[in-house]
C-alpha cells in the first residue's frame, strides 16, 4: 500500500509540476513579447528541460508515465495492472488540474479561465495522434534498447514534436484537461477536449501495434 500511494504521489506532482510549466511559461512568455514564434519558442524549452528532470528525477519511483496515453499502453503491455492503471490516470488528471491552478496563482490570475480560440478539425486531430505516436514509440523502443536514455529523448521528442504538429503537441490528455482551465497562450477549449484525448489514445494504439512488430526478436519471428 505505501509503494503504491507513493507511485501515485509521484505521478501526480510530476503531471502537476509538467502542466504548472507548460502553463506558467506560456504565461510568462506571453508576457514578454508580442511575438507568437518567441513565445512559442519559450514555451517549448521550459517543457522539454522540465521534462527530462521530471522523468530523471521520478522515474525510479512511478516509472514516469504522467500520462494516461501512456498508462493505458503499459497496462496493455501487462506492465500495470487494470486497478493500477486507473489510479494513475486519476493521479494524473487530478495533478494536470491542480498544475494549472499553481500556475494561476503564481502569476496572480483567476484560478479557472475559458481559452476562446478553437483548436479543432481534421489537422488538429491527426497532428495529436502524430505527436501521441511518436512519444509513445520513443519510450517503447528506448525501454528495450537504451532505458538510460528515455528522459533526454522524450524531452527532445516533445521539443520537436512543438513545431511540427499544428496543435504544438500536446500528446498527453491528463495535461489536454489540465490546460483546459486557462486562457492563457498555453490554453484549449473545453469543448475541443474529446477530440484531442481521442487522437491520442488512437496514436497511442497504433505506436504499441507498431512496436510489438518493430521488437519482436528474431525467435518471435521464425515461431
Amino acid at each position: 500500500m505505501a509503494d503504491r500511494l507513493r507511485n501515485l504521489a509521484a505521478e501526480a506532482l510530476g503531471t502537476g509540476i509538467l502542466v504548472a510549466t507548460v502553463v506558467g511559461s506560456g504565461i510568462m512568455a506571453q508576457r514578454l513579447t508580442d511575438d507568437i514564434a518567441l513565445a512559442l519558442l519559450g514555451n517549448t524549452i521550459a517543457t522539454g528541460a522540465i521534462l527530462v528532470v521530471l522523468i530523471g528525477v521520478l522515474g525510479p519511483l512511478s516509472g514516469a508515465h504522467f500520462n494516461p496515453a501512456v498508462t493505458l499502453v503499459m497496462a496493455l503491455r501487462r506492465q500495470l495492472s487494470a486497478a493500477d492503471a486507473g489510479l494513475y490516470v486519476l493521479a494524473q488528471i487530478c495533478g494536470a488540474m491542480l498544475g494549472t491552478l499553481l500556475a494561476h496563482l503564481m502569476f496572480d490570475l483567476p484560478l479557472v479561465s475559458a481559452y476562446a480560440d478553437p483548436r479543432n478539425g481534421p489537422s488538429q486531430w491527426l497532428s495529436e495522434a502524430v505527436a501521441t505516436f511518436g512519444l509513445v514509440l520513443t519510450i517503447l523502443v528506448s525501454l528495450r534498447y537504451a532505458p538510460e536514455h528515455i528522459a533526454m529523448r522524450v524531452g527532445l521528442y516533445i521539443t520537436a514534436a512543438y513545431w511540427f504538429t499544428a496543435s504544438t503537441s500536446y500528446a498527453n490528455p491528463a495535461v489536454t484537461i489540465g490546460r483546459a482551465l486557462t486562457a492563457s497562450f498555453a490554453g484549449i477549449g473545453p469543448a475541443d477536449v474529446p477530440g484531442f484525448i481521442i487522437a491520442q489514445i488512437l496514436g497511442g494504439l497504433l505506436a504499441l501495434a507498431l512496436s510489438a512488430w518493430l521488437l519482436r526478436t528474431q525467435t518471435e519471428r521464425s515461431t
